[in-house]
């Protein structure tokens, strides 16, 4: 193996490929990164227990001597290609124990592992691919993946739920104590439905950060996998064994609203993290849907008034809404950390808030964008 490629074009690659990179795995080898060069082209693959990545690099400055194929450690080739300051980088086996690194007066070598003992990875290439615009999958997943679980009893829950059906692709992340709802219009495909783990589209996120937002990708589904295919890139994920609790009751009627406030989304946010300041932080230790509690007051004169106290003192401040819609007065206890992440996905500058009473689980959206719902479930405030 041998062959010589510009630096910024192989740090580029790398910088994708460490997304799928095993950090520690009972197979040494699967740590590292796999290169494969042909006659023509140069791969680069690595693998760990839920994503899979390989890359086919294709550059003018890509000039192949010799075939081959090695496996590098993964994190110290990416860390000494990051470290080099040449603009070409030559790369070849001595005795297909070490590769040779070398760059204008530069000389590295790094121990290698055998290419035989790196697990075969069946990509999925079947027909057919479902095909979704690049930010519109950017943008939903951004959307939806941070209200899954951590870690819950549940492993589906680990996950965001991918429902297609009448040209709709519907996704669905929730930990049980708030929801998020996502609907983006697609072209017609069969109706299918899987769960993705979160960590996978977190990585998957990443990856797309640096690709035109008209990018068009190609989905491949099959009965445990789903693989995303765009440029010269594969991304394969496992897929949630299970099935998705059934949210479909969970989003209130309108019709049940009995209080609909609007805000600046700007400034709720301010009020939100300001009054978090004094949340009873221990509480939030016993029960996750306690997080930073804060309490929200709705008066007989519609007055809107936040609220939060613990051992170190406590404070409240009246937020004046743009609109307030209400039949009836109102006392609130939620997590405010739940709500600023709602807060943070939802676009433009104006949000509404839509309550039935103090014990059930209340509704946020855009007035901007109507493709996204969040729900979040109050706690009980003692009497």
């Amino acid at each position: 193996m041998n062959f010589t490629i510009d630096r910024e074009i192989l740090l580029d690659k790398l910088s994708i490929i460490s997304h799928g990179l095993s950090v520690k795995s009972p197979m040494k080898v699967m740590e590292g990164i796999k290169i494969d060069v042909t006659e023509q082209d140069l791969f680069l693959t690595a693998s760990n227990s839920d994503i899979s990545i390989e890359i086919l690099v294709k550059d003018s400055s890509l000039v192949i001597q010799e075939s081959g194929k090695t496996v590098v450690p993964g994190k110290t080739f990416i860390d000494l290609i990051k470290a080099f300051d040449s603009r070409k980088i030559t790369f070849f086996l001595i005795e297909d124990k070490m590769l040779m690194i070398k760059a204008d007066r530069k000389e590295y070598r790094i121990n290698i592992m055998d290419p035989n003992d790196y697990p075969p990875i069946d990509f999925v290439t079947l027909e057919n691919p479902f095909k979704i615009n690049c930010l519109d999958l950017k943008k939903a997943i951004e959307e939806t993946v941070f209200a899954c679980a951590n870690n819950n009893k549940n492993p589906m829950l680990l996950g965001v739920n991918l429902k297609n059906n009448a040209n709709k692709l519907v996704l669905t992340a929730t930990n049980s104590y708030r929801l998020s709802l996502k609907t983006i219009d697609v072209e017609t495909y069969d109706p299918f439905e899987i769960t993705v783990p979160a960590k996978s589209l977190d990585e998957l996120e990443k990856v797309l950060e640096s690709y035109e937002e008209s990018l068009p990708i190609e989905l491949y589904l099959s009965k445990n996998k789903l693989l995303a295919k765009f440029n010269d890139v594969l991304f394969q994920t496992r897929l949630l064994d299970g099935n998705f609790p059934d949210t479909s009751n969970v989003c209130p009627k309108e019709k049940d609203m009995k209080v609909i406030i609007r805000f600046n989304k700007e400034e709720l946010q301010t009020a939100l993290n300001r009054i978090a300041i004094l949340s009873p932080v221990e509480a939030a230790k016993e029960k996750e849907i306690t997080f930073n509690a804060v309490v929200l007051k709705i008066d007989q004169n519609y007055e809107v008034e936040l609220s939060s106290a613990n051992v170190q003192g406590a404070g409240k401040e009246i937020i004046i809404p743009i609109d307030t819609k209400a039949y009836a007065p109102l006392v609130i206890g939620f997590s405010s950390k739940y709500l600023l992440d709602a807060l943070k996905v939802l676009s433009g500058n104006e949000v509404e808030i839509l309550f039935i009473d103090g014990a059930k689980q209340f509704v946020l959206r855009s007035i901007s964008d109507n493709t996204l719902t969040e729900i979040i479930l109050p706690f009980r405030l003692d009497n």
